[in-house]
């Protein structure tokens, strides 16, 4: 049994109508049923402001999102693949994140693609930014392609099984190192 952790699922794209925002709902109406405290993060609602500097003064939705990461124990992260990389809206989430604040956290990730391509360099990328804030990753990363979305919803049952194995296989991660 995964003990009671703080859950966070972003959805890596700023795109209004994402097919990335498609897989990482799934993966948070699954994860909140299985884990009450899980947050969403929805990059494509827009709320979420340009870092300027450590100094500046945010809005409440980019206080809140930062806020819900630094004190979330696991981050499910959603990413679309753009021009061979993720997208630098998650990105900039990342540049509010204080990397002291997130040591020992446990991360999987899901991304999406068009086409089968640079799945692996991506979940590099991305892994290599989880690591700067000394995170913990699933090596498991779920590769999705947009065909696998038909009509605003994860229709490929393959792909639905996966995306609930990584989450799973993640809470039981997190819960294995909390007893360390």
């Amino acid at each position: 049994m995964v003990e009671y952790m703080k859950v966070v699922v972003i959805s890596g794209s700023p795109r209004k109508s994402a097919n990335t925002q498609v897989i990482m709902k799934y993966v948070y109406d699954y994860t909140k049923s299985k884990n009450q405290d899980t947050k969403l993060i929805n990059l494509s609602d827009g709320q979420i402001e340009c870092y300027r500097g450590p100094d500046e003064e945010y809005n409440e939705a980019t206080k809140t999102a930062t806020n819900d990461i630094m004190d979330a124990d696991v981050w499910l992260i959603g990413s679309p693949i753009y021009n061979s990389f993720f997208s630098s809206a998650l990105k900039n989430l990342f540049e509010y994140v204080n990397y002291k604040k997130t040591a020992g956290k446990v991360a999987g990730m899901a991304i999406l693609a068009s086409g089968s391509i640079g799945f692996i360099d991506v979940q590099t990328l991305i892994t290599q930014l989880l690591s700067y804030f000394r995170v913990v990753t699933n090596p498991k990363a779920v590769f999705l392609t947009t065909e696998s979305i038909t009509e605003n919803a994860v229709s490929d049952k393959d792909a639905q099984d996966r995306l609930k194995e990584m989450v799973d296989e993640t809470l039981v991660l997190a819960s294995k190192l909390r007893q360390d």
